[in-house]
């Protein structure tokens, strides 16, 4: 039996977004083993068939020395694994799992879900950054990028050649996210923010965004869902109390919050491709996002999402103004158009059969 190891930095990596390609994998025959720290879904990825090996490491850390100690953990690991194959999800695992498969020969699958911090914001952690990432990619099979902006700035600094291929992200399960009637036409819009929350998921400029909006509808509420990866308790509470926001800690299904809302706000400064916004569409729902690589692509503007200047609280501000004021019969239809652009283009499936497609062509 043939055997893939997965590394990923957190479980719902796995679970949420590439769990049906674990499900083809077995179905196909593969004995499937995935690394990654601890978490909710280990014991339901377990129960599908996967073998879990427990990893320990800091995926936000930023000292590369320190996170040195995963390339020989990696090695260890695949020494008993005796892997076929190794597929790889960002950049930890990209970087520190395919330095360790080099050594050991053993192909490697890489997967950008995004650039991250310390390549974005430039000098010397971008540096370090950017000659990690040629360190592990370099004898990758296949590297995968989630938008071509990602995939240009990689080209540009020399970190691949010609083993490179730009898929539609992650993709979304049109089955679980399935189409939902619109909302009811009211003053009390609901508007749903998912993700960590942290600065650069644009939290400061939602936050000026929505007390500027809420001067003029004081009705419209914004919710605001996920986990804290940067020290917001305070300011979240402050908004709490002050009746700016809800806060509801993070949930391991959103579509029911998706379905109640009447459209998705997402104010991120770089993403690889934003799952959220994808989920969002296939559930009928327009899009308000920042105009960014990894947003722009899954939305047509003013048809089925609208755009606004990323890191410019006014620029969302006026933006949620705009859609506020759409008469309800428009945004509807950009309900029913962005439906129709996740069926023809986001399909996971397109995903999942790539991957096998690339995997038997390695390892025939």
């Amino acid at each position: 039996m043939k055997r893939v190891l997965i590394l990923v930095n957190h479980n719902v990596v796995i679970y949420n977004f590439r769990k049906e390609l674990v499900e083809r994998l077995i179905h196909e025959g593969y004995e499937v083993y995935l690394s990654c720290p601890q978490g909710d879904r280990i014991g339901e990825l377990i129960s599908m068939g996967c073998k879990f090996v427990e990893a320990d490491f800091d995926r936000r850390g930023t000292n590369p020395l320190s996170d040195l100690k995963l390339v020989k953990y990696y090695k260890r690991i695949m020494k008993d694994i005796s892997p076929d194959i190794v597929l790889s999800y960002t950049i930890k695992p990209n970087v520190y799992g395919g330095i360790a498969a080099a050594k050991l020969k053993i192909p490697q699958i890489a997967n950008v879900t995004g650039l991250g911090t310390s390549v974005v914001d430039g000098g010397i952690l971008q540096r370090i950054s950017l000659t990690l990432y040629r360190l592990g990619l370099r004898k990758a099979k296949m590297v995968y990028f989630q938008n071509n902006s990602n995939m240009s700035f990689m080209k540009e600094h020399k970190v691949v050649k010609d083993n490179y291929h730009v898929l539609p992200g992650s993709g979304v399960n049109l089955n679980q996210h399935c189409f939902e009637k619109y909302p009811k036409d009211t003053d009390e819009l609901i508007f749903t923010t998912i993700g960590r929350i942290m600065k650069d998921k644009g939290t400061d400029e939602l936050l000026t965004a929505i007390e500027s909006v809420k001067k003029q509808y004081p009705k419209v509420r914004l919710r605001l869902i996920g986990f804290f990866d940067d020290d917001y308790h305070d300011k979240i509470q402050s908004a709490v109390d002050s009746g700016l926001v809800e806060y509801i800690e993070q949930q391991q299904d959103i579509h029911l919050f998706i379905k109640e809302s009447h459209a998705i706000i997402h104010p991120s400064y770089h993403e690889g491709m934003s799952n959220v916004l994808l989920e969002a569409a296939a559930t009928g729902r327009p899009v308000i996002a920042s105009d960014i690589p990894g947003c722009r692509e899954t939305f047509d503007e003013g048809v089925t999402g609208l755009g606004f200047e990323p890191k410019n609280a006014e620029s969302l501000a006026n933006a949620v103004i705009k859609f506020i004021e759409l008469p309800y019969d428009k945004k509807v239809q950009m309900g029913i158009d962005g439906r129709k652009k996740m069926e023809k283009e986001f399909d996971r499936n397109i995903i999942v059969n790539e991957y096998i497609n690339k995997i038997e062509q390695i390892i025939k």
